[in-house]
């Protein structure tokens, strides 16, 4: 859990990083002329055009900011289910799948004991008295 909460944080960092670089760059094209040096274009300082550039950028942080953590969440939730094989009741943990009595002995330092719900129970006493006492064959004759 701790784990995946240092994982967000990276997450969010570097895109934070990212979207402050665009806005740097789009601050340091004005002052440092550079349209002027690659392009051999007039030098003309334009300002709002920069703060229109840093206002859009910000706009576009906002929202995908915003997105990234609604993501995050769901993928942390999503990592919170324990997958079990509905076939063979086997535990996915760490790559391994194991019984569940293994399971629950790495996670929990705890003995597993069978026994039946009494549901089961009650379907399975039914069952069987259904075997013990079957219907009588219908005669044609």
């Amino acid at each position: 859990m701790k784990e995946t909460k240092q994982k967000w944080n990276s997450i969010l960092w570097i895109e934070g990083l990212g979207f402050s670089f665009l806005i740097l760059m789009s601050w340091l094209t004005e002052i440092f002329r550079i349209p002027h040096y690659l392009y051999d274009e007039p030098f003309t300082a334009n300002w709002r055009r920069a703060a229109l550039r840093t206002v859009v950028i910000l706009l576009i942080w906002i929202w995908v900011h915003l997105m990234t953590i609604r993501l995050l969440k769901r993928l942390y939730y999503l990592e919170g289910f324990l997958r079990i094989c509905s076939w063979c009741r086997k535990v996915n943990y760490k790559d391994q799948w194991l019984t569940m009595e293994n399971y629950f002995k790495s996670q929990f330092s705890t003995t597993t004991s069978h026994g039946m719900c009494p549901d089961c129970l009650k379907l399975k006493v039914d069952e069987i008295k259904s075997k013990e006492n079957p219907p009588e064959p219908k005669k044609f004759f």
